[in-house]
């Protein structure tokens, strides 16, 4: 699912939640990729960093570079930075809404280097939504904000994606009593149509084959556990196939996610968060990857949260930090060929 395609530019990983596990899982992907690449650098303070490898006794070297042109020629000795220039003193463990301003230059940057071409996409570190909230953040996540900053973009669609499942959440942050009434036949219909758009242009996939879940239990026993599925979600189906889609459903979400069921369809639409993020981090919780579709801009992320808990402590596992790289640099090169 991250075939190798040849590099074309850097990528630039944001900072992220600085008293999170961020920083330290940029310091073990560097350590993975020095030989290999993909190239990145991370967008960070410096000292902040060199205290983090202090504290987990690494040997991980680092070095300020002043552009993302100057990555590649650092990457294979050391870990590329581009200086914030912002002071970041999070503790790890105990985000502050003081570090927010970090955080939002972070990204903003990674989006304007990528705006403009000079990197091949961008990677997300895990924010904390809450401190950011408490800060003033208008925005459900990463997804929402990146859909209103990157110019250009389309209905912004998040997949999750691991070797043998792709999932889509039609609804994503929202409470789940509020889910049917979110619901429409014209939203499943959007998140699909880019979906199997994003699919064609950024993984190869000639002809996707998306699956599409019911909401209630046995996808409502025709009406008897629930009618969203004969009212919304198979008119939508139907939508999809005469706009000459490959879409079949909707399925009982408790059998959709087997072996042999996965190897029938190339997504699957969920009707709402948790029905897609189970079964994937339940698969493969250290290698799934977070990756917007409809941007026009690359952007992947790891499929976990901040890990307050174990943040400092070198124990955090760098896999899905490592797939979302290696996904972001192929998507990037995929583009770029398709574009010449």
């Amino acid at each position: 699912m991250t075939d190798h395609v040849p590099q074309t530019l850097p990528l630039a990983l944001t900072m992220g939640e600085p008293a999170g596990i961020g920083g330290e899982i940029a310091l073990g992907a560097w350590a993975a990729l020095r030989a290999s690449g993909p190239v990145f650098f991370l967008i960070d303070d410096v000292d902040r960093l060199v205290d983090l490898r202090a504290r987990l006794r690494t040997g991980v070297p680092i070095e300020a570079i002043a552009s993302p042109d100057h990555a590649a020629r650092v990457f294979s000795d050391a870990l590329p930075v581009l200086p914030l220039g912002l002071v970041v003193a999070a503790q790890p463990g105990k985000p502050s809404p003081a570090s927010s301003a970090a955080i939002f230059r972070s990204l903003d940057m990674a989006i304007a280097f990528a705006a403009s071409g000079r990197v091949g996409g961008i990677v997300t570190n895990p924010i904390q939504k809450s401190t950011l909230y408490d800060a003033g953040f208008g925005y459900p996540g990463h997804t929402e904000y990146l859909a209103a900053q990157a110019p250009g973009s389309g209905p912004a669609v998040m997949m999750l994606a691991c070797p043998g499942l792709r999932v889509v959440p039609v609804t994503v942050h929202v409470p789940l009593r509020a889910v049917p009434g979110t619901l429409a036949t014209e939203l499943i219909v959007t998140q699909a149509e880019t979906t199997a758009r994003a699919l064609q242009t950024d993984f190869g996939i000639a002809s996707p084959r998306l699956a599409i879940a019911g909401l209630n239990p046995h996808a409502g026993e025709s009406g008897a556990l629930g009618r969203e599925e004969i009212e919304i979600i198979a008119p939508a189906v139907e939508v999809l196939r005469t706009r000459g889609l490959h879409a079949t459903g909707p399925y009982p979400p408790d059998t959709l996610f087997s072996s042999r069921a996965r190897a029938g369809y190339d997504a699957a639409i969920c009707m709402y968060h948790d029905q897609a993020l189970i079964p994937i981090k339940t698969l493969d919780v250290d290698g799934g990857v977070n990756v917007t579709l409809g941007l026009s801009i690359v952007r992947t992320s790891p499929d976990h949260g901040t890990a307050l808990d174990i943040a400092g402590h070198g124990r955090a596992d760098c896999g899905s930090l490592v797939a979302a790289i290696r996904m972001a640099a192929a998507i990037a090169a995929r583009r770029s060929a398709a574009s010449h």
